[in-house]
């Protein structure tokens, strides 16, 4: 029965995202079980796509993502993949109106880390960052706002600033092994050899003023069935920031900032209240 393989699929999209990130899996399940599923359907197929141009070095990941590009336009078309993160993923799209050039900006900038290496200029990092990042936040808002156009439109700006928001901490975050490992340099004109003061203080400064506005004019006029979950991805990223803005940067490259187990279950907790006491 494919009702059982849809579920098999579904199940297979949570456990994508509860293996490769605790901390995502424990804002979403903040969020209203109606839209739950939809949102590891997501991150599963945007998960997969990122593993496969960032760890699969034994293989041939041209082939692949070229590959797992076509196995999701099959799956689309014919309404079914054996691929069960393909299929959950083509299920969500369906369901919630996800347009096609969301899909295709995201799949743009994953074939970008195939072979480019240093972003240049502000426009090449802000279309790699649209694509990695601001179109993952306009799908999930696609489903937070349950086809509302007039919500979506109202919201879209905002929900880009966060995704911009995070991926530029995972940026900063992840700078040793994208620098060393993988030879990558997404901030356009910063020397990493050479990383000073000045120059992490212009990257936290951009970054702030990507959560706040997306905080004051986008979580805040959530609906209620996604706000906590959001709110709850927003607080533990601010604080990755924190962390992050207190490393001197000559030592940033030496580091991997982490929030403890302790300190997450703090973050959820004190924001839980707040949106129980409604000062969210």
């Amino acid at each position: 029965m494919k009702e059982v393989f849809d579920c098999v699929s579904f199940d297979s999209s949570k456990l994508v995202t509860k293996s490769y990130s605790t901390s995502f899996s424990m804002a979403v399940k903040l969020l209203s079980p109606k839209i739950r599923q939809a949102i590891y359907n997501i991150y599963g197929f945007v998960r997969f796509a990122d593993e496969i141009v960032d760890t699969f070095h034994e293989y041939d990941k041209t082939h692949l993502i070229h590959k797992f590009e076509k196995d999701y336009y099959e799956a689309l078309e014919m309404g079914i993949s054996l691929n069960p993160i393909l299929n959950a993923f083509q299920h969500t799209v369906k369901q919630y109106n996800i347009t096609d050039d969301l899909v295709q900006a995201f799949l743009k900038s994953m074939k970008a880390d195939l072979d480019k290496q240093v972003y240049h200029t502000e426009e090449e990092y802000k279309e790699y960052i649209y694509g990695s990042a601001d179109v993952v936040g306009l799908m999930c808002l696609k489903v937070f706002v349950g086809g509302d156009e007039q919500q979506y439109q109202k919201l879209k700006d905002a929900a880009m600033r966060l995704g911009s928001a995070f991926q530029k901490v995972n940026f900063l975050r992840d700078i040793k092994d994208d620098f060393e490992l993988l030879d990558r340099s997404y901030f356009p004109n910063v020397d990493f050899t050479n990383f000073n003061k000045e120059a992490k203080e212009a990257i936290i400064k951009d970054i702030e003023s990507d959560f706040d506005y997306a905080y004051q004019n986008g979580i805040l006029k959530l609906p209620k069935e996604a706000k906590l979950g959001v709110y709850m991805a927003y607080r533990y990223y601010k604080r990755l920031l924190k962390k992050l803005n207190k490393i001197p940067s000559s030592e940033i490259l030496e580091t991997r900032v982490r929030i403890s187990n302790v300190l997450k279950v703090n973050l959820l907790a004190r924001g839980f209240l707040r949106y129980k006491l409604d000062m969210l």
